[in-house]
C-alpha cells in the first residue's frame, strides 16, 4: 500500500517546494534562499550570525582594514577646491591664511605688529581669535597670481600626499589618519606661531604631507619591513625640509614632521590588547593639550604689549 509522501517547503517561502537543508540550522530553504557554504548550503540567517562571529582583521594600529584610502581622496579633493576657490576670489588666501599677528590699516594694507599703537587700526590673525586659521591655511596653497610657483606649490604637496597618504590611511586605518592628517597640520601652525615672523601668512599643507611621510616611516619601522627604501625617502624628506628652508616655512615642516611621527608612534607602538583604544585616544589628547597650550602662551605674549584686539 502506497503512502503519500511527505511535502517539504522553504521556511521563508511556504509555497516553495524543496528538499534541502541548511547544514547549520537544518531548516529547509530553497534555491533562492540557498549561500554557499564550506559544506553543503546555509539560509541567509545562518550567514548573517556566523558573519558577526568572525574576528574583523585590523590594520596595524587596530583601525578598521578598508582597500579604499577614501580620506586621502577626500583631502586631496578639499586641497583642489580650494585653491579653485582662490582663483575666483583670491581674497580667500587673505583671510584664511595662517597668521599670527598683524595689523591691518585704513588703507587695507597690512602691518607687522610691533608693540605700538598707531591709530585706527584693526588686528587681525590667531592673536585676534580667528583660531580657525591654523587649520584652514593648510588647504590653501600659493596665489595663481604668484606665477607658476603658486600651482607647482599645490601640485608638488598633492603628488606626495597621493602618493604617501594612499599607503599611510591603508595602515592606520581611515578615522586614525584622519586624525593624523590634520593633527600635523596643526602641529605645523603651532611651530609657525612660536618661531615664524607673526605678521607673515603662510599656506600649504606642507606641515599636514610631512607629517604623513613620518608616519610612513615610523609604520614601516614598526612592522619590522625592508628599511632601505624607506631610509632613502627620509633622508630626501630630511634634505628637503633643509634645501627649502629659505622659501618654504621650515618651521611650519617640523612642526608637521614632528606631531605626525609622534602620533603615529602612539598609534604603532600601543599595546595590542583592549588597552589600544584608549591609549590611542589619550596620547592623541596629550599632544592636542600640548598644542594647545603652546599656542595660548604665544598669543598670551603676542598680546600682552597691547595688540589693539
Amino acid at each position: 500500500m502506497d503512502s503519500e509522501s511527505t511535502v517539504t517547503t522553504c521556511y521563508r517561502h511556504p509555497a516553495v517546494e524543496c528538499h534541502v537543508r541548511c547544514t547549520r540550522c537544518e531548516r529547509y530553504i530553497c534555491p533562492d534562499c540557498m549561500r554557499e557554504a564550506p559544506v553543503g548550503h546555509q539560509c541567509p540567517e545562518c550567514v548573517k550570525e556566523g558573519a558577526r562571529s568572525v574576528r574583523r582583521a585590523r590594520t596595524i594600529a587596530g583601525g578598521r582594514v578598508s582597500s579604499t584610502p577614501v580620506v586621502t581622496y577626500v583631502l586631496f579633493a578639499l586641497n583642489v577646491l580650494a585653491y579653485l576657490a582662490e582663483v575666483v576670489r583670491p581674497e580667500v588666501v587673505d583671510r584664511f591664511a595662517m597668521v599670527g599677528a598683524r595689523l591691518v590699516g585704513p588703507d587695507g594694507g597690512h602691518y607687522v605688529y610691533e608693540g605700538v599703537y598707531l591709530g585706527p587700526f584693526r588686528a587681525e590673525g590667531v592673536a585676534a581669535g580667528e583660531w580657525e586659521r591654523m587649520l584652514t591655511g593648510a588647504f590653501l596653497h600659493l596665489p595663481p597670481f604668484e606665477g607658476t610657483f603658486g600651482f607647482l606649490h599645490l601640485a608638488l604637496n598633492m603628488a606626495a600626499l597621493w602618493q604617501l597618504g594612499r599607503v599611510v590611511e591603508l595602515m592606520l586605518g581611515r578615522v586614525r589618519f584622519a586624525v593624523l592628517y590634520l593633527m600635523s597640520a596643526l602641529g605645523g601652525s603651532v611651530l609657525v606661531l612660536v618661531l615664524a615672523d607673526p605678521g607673515q601668512p603662510v599656506v600649504g599643507a606642507s606641515g599636514a604631507v610631512f607629517g604623513v611621510g613620518a608616519a610612513y616611516y615610523v609604520l614601516h619601522r614598526r612592522l619590522g619591513a625592508d628599511m632601505a627604501a624607506v631610509n632613502r625617502f627620509m633622508v630626501f624628506l630630511l634634505l628637503w625640509l633643509v634645501v627649502s628652508a629659505g622659501l618654504t616655512s621650515w618651521q611650519g615642516h617640523l612642526g608637521g614632521l614632528l606631531t605626525g611621527g609622534a602620533l603615529a608612534a602612539a598609534f604603532a607602538y600601543a599595546p595590542r590588547d583592549g588597552r589600544r583604544a584608549a591609549v590611542q585616544a589619550g596620547a592623541c589628547l596629550v599632544l592636542l593639550a600640548l598644542l594647545t597650550v603652546t599656542a595660548v602662551g604665544r598669543v598670551s605674549e603676542l598680546t600682552g604689549g597691547g595688540l589693539p584686539l
